[in-house]
């Protein structure tokens, strides 16, 4: 508690000694800028979408050091990304909605994009983020307006576009554990009626932890990427977009440590860990005995996206092709014993092809309608090495296909210059097929009844109205259904009931909320929400009469989120501006009868298995219930020079675990800070950055494999170093 008053006023000392020198400075130049985003797919102010949203620029995302999408989390309200014991297949949880599985098969509760491509398999979103003009964060169902429907809400990225003349600029950064980044980008005319923009980056070392045993060191990153755009514009009418990328991973994993719990010997310090793969496991995951953490990923592909002005209204068609090859080696026992090993070998192929018509009219009548076709392919191997802890090693294999087709509008009146009623509607079928799963031991398999089946035909939709209450104040409320696909548990089993399909979940979203510039230099956004959650996924317990208790995916019938958040921005005198997001939400089962596997009993005479049923009504929901962030950045001028100070921070409440307290994240603070000079309007820069700079020692998740092995995997330390760029 005393650290974090010590951040807190800190952090409060600065913004007060920005505030002190920007007094003296002050102008009447603080005007916000109206920033333009796409959430609707027609560009508008974010002041003017009636939905909830946060917009982060690419700048920003450079300056704070957030290079792939989970980090999001510390830069937006109500939105938590955990990497599945620390590896390769992040949890997206948005306003408390999330799904909890570590297997790479079932569909997020929130939508991932890259200049409108969905990233439909979570583990595809891991790639380093490069060259981004912003991302925006819309919370809440996004169904009725996007390619593939979500419950949580929907991540947007947006790439730079190719430049009407030649630019190309380079950024390079060199910090604390050896880490480097060199980032840069070429753009410009082609010909005529083509232009073209190639960006590259790549990331290397950065080691922070070590084997508690050996020494040797781990987390070091090595990954690059690279895109190249071509925009061609034959007529002035007709816009083509061809893009294409190539990423290439073959950092170190994430290293857990052992937690310091009863019964078992804890790490005394966060960055300490364990390794120690088998030769016989080794020889199956095609990697060398003893071999660290790590991963040899590869992902690829394209897309073309092309824009028709008909006059009366506009063409878009995007077909795209995604591609993950995912190899990736974990040690999820922290241990140098073969206790619970794991290795994914995951290929993933992914078409999408939407067509839509969008509205061009200023009259009072603005309508989307389209229609969206996805085919996915996985193929996917897990192994787990339990040779020292149950006796043996499992491979569980299967092939997964899913096709979705689906059509969707939405439409927008304006009834009165100031009120406004807005109607959208989605149906998507989809088949999902799981075939020749198996779980292996020594090669046999336990059982071949591995085929399974399971369809989604849903309606999901919204309604709502806007009103402007001044030329500065919008005023909204939305209802609308989201849903989410069905799927099948594939983890390590020999039980044929555990991959049954679980049914899908569907939330009714409640929303009211503003968005207000109070003034020239201030602006307020808030808004509170209601979900009404239906057959929510949960992971949980069946009881198969013949073999006993089986983990797998559940729905729960009801269940209740509420929350709401507010953000602000304020730029009191010219240079100073500060930003401050906050967010609260609380959840609970309403109805939801558990089973209680630890009362699983088999009848000595039948051999039948039965057990007892909890009844959760009224049990918390397991997320953190608030979110606290914002930045603070000055800009003064030093003789022919300007001169930036800028910090940002975020708190994360606790988060509980329906495993127990002792796998309960605690609440955490975490700050950084930037200062960069670079001459008034000049080609370069040169600046400092800070990372978790008070060196807060935190957990971004706790858990286990088995229960040999409680483990947590801890959070970076404090990192600190140099950037420089140049850009014409």
């Amino acid at each position: 508690m005393i650290k974090r008053l010590l951040i807190g006023a800190a952090t409060g000392a600065i913004a007060t000694a920005f505030a002190a020198g920007a007094y003296a400075q002050a102008t009447n130049n603080t005007e916000l800028e109206q920033v333009v985003v796409t959430a609707q797919r027609r560009e508008q102010s974010a002041q003017d979408v009636g939905i909830a949203l946060s917009v982060i620029s690419g700048e920003q995302l450079a300056a704070r050091g957030v290079t792939n999408v989970n980090q999001l989390q510390y830069q937006t309200p109500s939105l938590e990304v955990t990497p599945a014991f620390g590896g390769g297949q992040p949890q997206f949880r948005l306003r408390g909605v999330g799904f909890d599985d570590y297997a790479t098969n079932n569909t997020p509760t929130v939508g991932v994009y890259v200049d409108e491509v969905a990233y439909p398999v979570p583990a595809a979103t891991q790639g380093v983020l490069y060259d981004i003009d912003r991302v925006e964060v819309l919370r809440g169902p996004q169904g009725t307006l996007y390619g593939r429907n979500t419950t949580g809400g929907a991540i947007n990225f947006i790439t730079n576009r190719p430049t009407d003349h030649l630019s190309a600029g380079v950024t390079a950064e060199y910090g604390r554990f050896d880490s480097a980044k060199v980032e840069g980008f070429v753009s410009g005319p082609i010909s005529d009626t083509l232009k073209g923009r190639l960006s590259a980056v790549t990331e290397q070392g950065g080691a922070w932890q070590k084997n508690r045993v050996t020494g040797e060191k781990l987390g070091d990153a090595d990954r690059s990427a690279v895109r190249g755009q071509l925009d061609w514009t034959p007529t002035d009418k007709v816009d083509v977009l061809a893009s294409a990328h190539y990423g290439r991973d073959k950092s170190d994993g994430q290293g857990l440590y052992l937690l310091n719990v009863p019964g078992q010997v804890g790490d005394t310090k966060y960055n300490a860990t364990g390794w120690g793969p088998s030769a016989t496991f080794a020889a199956l995951a095609g990697v060398s005995p003893g071999e660290k953490p790590s991963r040899d990923n590869e992902s690829g592909g394209g897309s073309i996206t092309a824009n028709v002005d008909l006059g009366f209204a506009k063409l878009t068609s995007i077909s795209s092709y995604e591609k993950l090859k995912r190899r990736e080696l974990n040690d999820w026992d922290a241990k140098s014993t073969s206790e619970s090993d794991t290795f994914w070998g995951s290929d993933v192929d992914v078409y999408s092809q939407e067509v839509r018509l969008a509205s061009k009219d200023a009259g009072p009548l603005n309508w989307v309608a389209g229609a969206y076709y996805s085919h996915q392919k996985l193929d996917e191997t897990f192994l787990t090495d339990f040779t020292q802890s149950l006796g043996f090693i499992t491979n569980t294999s299967y092939s997964q296909k899913v096709e979705s087709i689906s059509g969707f509008g939405q439409g927008e009146y304006a009834i009165t210059p100031r009120f406004k009623a807005i109607l959208g509607l989605r149906y998507e079928h989809e088949e999902r097929d799981l075939e020749n799963f198996a779980t292996k031991i020594g090669g046999a398999p336990l059982f071949t009844n591995g085929d399974r089946h399971t369809s989604l035909n849903e309606l999901s939709g919204k309604a709502g109205v806007e009103f402007q209450a001044d030329d500065n104040v919008l005023l909204y409320a939305n209802v609308s259904r989201g849903v989410k696909s069905g799927g099948f548990t594939v983890y390590n089993s020999p039980q044929a009931d555990q991959i049954n399909a679980f049914k899908p979940e569907v939330l009714w979203a409640y929303e009211t909320g503003f968005k207000g510039d109070l003034a020239r230099n201030l602006r307020l956004n808030g808004s509170v929400f209601y979900y009404d959650y239906r057959d929510q996924q949960v992971l949980g317990v069946v009881i198969n009469p013949a073999n006993g208790a089986i983990g797998r995916i559940t729905n729960a019938p009801k269940s209740e989120i509420y929350g709401g958040e507010l953000e602000l921005q304020w730029t009191p005198f010219h240079g100073l501006q500060i930003t401050q997001t906050a967010s609260y939400k609380k959840g609970s089962y309403k109805t939801f009868d558990d089973v209680d596997a630890s009362s699983a009993v088999q009848d000595p005479v039948t051999h039948l298995w039965s057990a007892k049923t909890i009844d959760k009504s009224g049990v918390a929901l397991d997320f953190p219930r608030i979110s606290y962030g914002g930045t603070v950045s000055y800009t003064w001028a030093v003789g022919d020079f300007d001169v930036q100070a800028a910090t940002d921070y975020a708190y994360r409440d606790k988060s509980p675990s329906f495993l127990g307290t002792e796998y309960t994240v605690a609440s955490y603070w975490l700050a950084n800070a930037n200062l960069t000079i670079q001459p008034k309007d000049g080609p370069w820069s040169l600046g400092l950055w800070g990372r978790n700079i008070f060196n807060e020692k935190y957990d971004v998740t706790r858990n286990y494999f088995l229960t040999s092995a409680k483990v947590g995997a801890a959070g970076r330390p404090a990192t600190y170093g140099v950037r420089a760029s140049y850009a014409f």
